[in-house]
């Protein structure tokens, strides 16, 4: 598929130089098999595009077969090599994704048969593979197409269980289920790519050697593994929508990568409640991104944004999601209490319906900010509560509940307590402490699009005070 010199395809047809770089990296393997034609140049983005679709699902299948997340992605990625082998000469199948699955089966079989894992595996997979293996590969074949809904609900659950950091989590969960490669995920959080790839293969081996199920937990044991599940796919969400640092304020791509996670585990598990809270409150979010910078890429405020810019179709799903998380609680089959996820979608929603900041119902997020922080205690969940109750009964009031706060120890590198603290100075006309906490607040933030607004706001307040 490239030039000789990169690519050199023997007898046996294999791609020895590919197969070295998917075992690292299918993304990494695409991306430097580079074709010289125009025509494999449009092969080879077909291949990267139809890889990172049915990456999940390959991987999903084949993990619940040989039990081994490791061993599952490499399975996958030898179907990715056997594409960037035949694909150039034979042309993109009907099926790609069809393709692809049969040639990751086939490779499953072949693992069996040469390492005799069968044998080797009964009492590890049971009764339904000793059936497996007195039936022969017909049967085989049936149980590795079995539903690809479960596998990768089961992909879910392993790639964020609670025995890996969540760091690990993260990483194993991109790559995994997002189809992203090490220098995606490695450029998305601005580490270093050999700090990702350190992660995934760490992640991999505690998963192996902690015994780690390929399973949907037990029902005693669901709700904190789905917490877990939905932690990671928020904190995806969250930091692409808030860099915690670098050059730019947002992270479009991994907004994208989260509600995509989010929209599919909802699907999985259309009986959790929290599943559709969590894309709900995702959907809404990401409704206003479109407002949120400006031309150059600078934060515009809430209460400055263009509301003719949010992205109604977003907003149309989202409440469709509060929806179906209400009408899942009513059915009897959850809790009846609202969870966190649930609840802070409502505040998306309450932003969602307002034709501006004045037509906020800002009495009701504080009262569902107080009803999160009964069901979740966060000393951020209090300060996301004063700034509302700061917009429905004035400043000084959110002021007395966000002083409260400055000595709560958790908040004291945290850059929104004094940004928070220097607003309601600013509005209550206290401009020299208002700019000295908008400095303070600068000085905690990693993002320099944030850091820029802050010490620009400090300067407002310092010109204020010094004309007043």
């Amino acid at each position: 598929m490239g030039s000789p010199a990169r690519v050199k395809v023997g007898r046996q047809g294999r791609c020895l130089e590919a197969r070295s770089l998917a075992r690292s990296d299918g993304g990494a393997l695409i991306a430097q098999v580079a074709p010289p034609l125009e025509t494999q140049t449009a092969t080879q983005r077909t291949i990267s595009a139809v890889y990172r679709l049915e990456a999940p699902s390959l991987i999903a299948g084949r993990a619940r077969i040989v039990r081994d997340v490791g061993l599952a992605e490499e399975l996958a990625q030898d179907a990715l090599v056997a594409a960037l082998e035949q694909w150039p000469a034979s042309g993109v199948p009907d099926k790609p994704g069809a393709w692809l699955m049969s040639v990751a089966k086939h490779r499953a079989i072949n693992v069996f048969r040469r390492q005799k894992w069968l044998e080797r595996k009964h009492e590890q997979l049971g009764h339904e593979l000793d059936a497996v293996q007195q039936s022969g590969a017909h049967d085989l074949d049936e149980a590795i197409d079995d539903d690809v809904g479960d596998d990768l609900l089961r992909l879910v659950f392993t790639a964020c269980h609670p025995v890996l950091s969540i760091e690990a989590r993260v990483a194993l969960t991109l790559r995994l289920l997002g189809g992203l490669t090490t220098d995606e995920i490695a450029r998305a959080f601005l580490v270093s790519e050999p700090t990702i790839a350190q992660r995934i293969v760490r992640a991999k081996r505690t998963l192996a050697e902690s015994r780690v199920p390929f399973e949907v937990p037990r029902a005693e044991e669901r709700a904190e593994r789905l917490s877990s599940v939905l932690g990671v796919i928020y904190l995806v969400f969250n930091e692409g929508y808030a860099a915690t640092a670098g050059d730019d304020y947002t992270r479009p791509e991994l907004c994208d990568d989260a509600l995509r996670l989010g929209r599919t585990l909802a699907a999985l598990a259309p009986d959790e409640p929290e599943a559709h809270g969590l894309v709900a409150l995702m959907e809404l979010t990401a409704s206003r991104s479109a407002a949120r910078t400006g031309p150059s890429g600078e934060p515009v405020l809430l209460g400055d944004q263009d509301r003719a810019r949010w992205d109604r179709l977003l907003i149309a799903r989202g409440l469709e999601g509060l929806r179906r998380a209400a009408a899942v609680r009513a059915s009897g089959n959850a809790p009846r209490e609202r969870g966190r996820y649930e609840l802070q979608a409502a505040v998306g929603a309450c932003h969602a319906r307002a034709q501006s900041t004045g037509e906020t119902d800002w009495q009701n997020i504080a009262d569902l900010y107080a009803e999160l922080g009964r069901i979740a205690p966060s000393p951020i969940v209090e300060l996301n509560r004063a700034v509302a109750v700061a917009m429905a009964s004035g400043p000084a009031a959110g002021l007395a509940l966000v002083d409260a706060l400055a000595s709560e120890p958790s908040l004291q590198r945290y850059h929104l307590l004094p940004g928070a603290r220097a607003d309601l100075l600013e509005k209550l006309g206290r401009f020299d402490e208002a700019r000295a906490e908008f400095e303070r607040a600068a000085s905690l933030t990693r993002n320099v699009r944030e850091r820029e607004l802050l010490a620009e706001r400090a300067n407002k307040c310092a010109r204020a005070a010094s004309s007043g």
